[in-house]
């Protein structure tokens, strides 16, 4: 055995010795890990389905098409994108699609529980080439809505995206959809850590609200580590060309070819995400977690958000 398959088996023992609780180390089933490590990544497809620039692409055309259908019937939008390399690209991607450099964005500070995509200035890249504008939390680490309110109609962003990768409460999206809709702005809804909580009806949906829906796909949806970019009826409302919009800006914009086994291990996600026992092993993390704060703040320890 040489020493990467060594350290593999090592990596496999810590794994199952070790509780793992944040989203972004979730499980991927043995068949998503299958499918991710088949001959699929041998076969390079730069374009999108049935629209290639190389040869001999009929299997990964299916599998494409086929990931993409699976992903609208679940979340319910009008077009999907699953080419993204992970989340970064795909939020840089919908950044480089609907505003311009300097162009105002404004999301959830990180030390309030947002993202580095969202805006982080100095060092990020949406933080450095548009001009950023973020809003916090309360002193009970809470969103306050009427003063996000009041900073975007004095800000006056072209964007808001808005996702958590640290705040335990339920965003809502509709009283983010007014403000946004107050002030024309985009509503751009970054769900990679609950996308698979909100397929089991246990987190709410985004995309009755928001123009666009971003997701990885390795946290709650079990998946490899990729990432979906979707567009809603509302966002095509806005803006018809918006679905190609998109397209355009992950390839030529800012990928070459897409990774077609993590495209394959997103559709068998998809798939047993479409299952009774996904839904009840959504609901139950919510359970789950509301039982693990209780019994925290029996022992006296205090919790973000209440």
């Amino acid at each position: 055995m040489n020493k990467i398959f060594e350290l593999i088996k090592k990596e496999e023992k810590r794994q199952r010795e070790t509780l793992m609780m944040i989203p972004s180390e979730n499980y991927a089933s043995k068949e998503v890990r299958t499918v991710v490590g088949s001959v699929l990544m041998n076969k390079y497809s730069e374009g999108y389905a049935f629209r290639r620039y190389y040869q001999g692409n009929k299997v990964v055309d299916e599998v494409e098409d086929f990931t993409i259908k699976k992903a609208k019937k679940l979340f319910g939008v009008e077009h999907v994108n699953v080419q993204p390399y992970s989340g970064s690209p795909a939020n840089s991607a919908v950044l480089f699609a609907l505003v311009n450099p300097k162009d105002k964005i404004m999301g959830l500070k990180l030390s309030s529980g947002g993202h580095l995509t969202h805006g982080h200035p100095e060092i990020t890249f949406s933080g450095r080439l548009y001009k950023s504008v973020q809003f916090g939390t309360d002193n009970d680490g809470i969103i306050d809505y009427s003063q996000v309110e009041k900073m975007a109609k004095k800000e006056r962003p072209k964007l808001m995206i808005i996702g958590t990768t640290s705040y335990p409460l339920a965003l809502n999206w509709k009283r983010f959809a007014q403000i946004t809709d107050s002030i024309g702005a985009w509503l751009v809804a970054d769900v990679s850590h609950v996308s698979g909580l909100i397929l089991a009806g246990s987190y709410p949906s985004p995309v009755p609200f928001a123009h666009i829906v971003t997701t990885t796909t390795h946290k709650t949806l079990r998946g490899p580590r990729g990432a979906i970019i979707m567009v809603t009826k509302k966002g095509i409302k806005k803006d018809p060309e918006l679905s190609s919009k998109i397209d355009r800006a992950v390839f030529p914009g800012l990928q070459g070819g897409p990774h077609n086994n993590v495209t394959a291990g997103i559709a068998q996600a998809l798939i047993e995400a479409d299952t009774p026992s996904f839904k009840k092993y959504g609901v139950q993390i919510v359970k789950n977690a509301k039982a693990l704060a209780h019994e925290l703040k029996k022992g006296g320890l205090t919790l973000v958000g209440g």
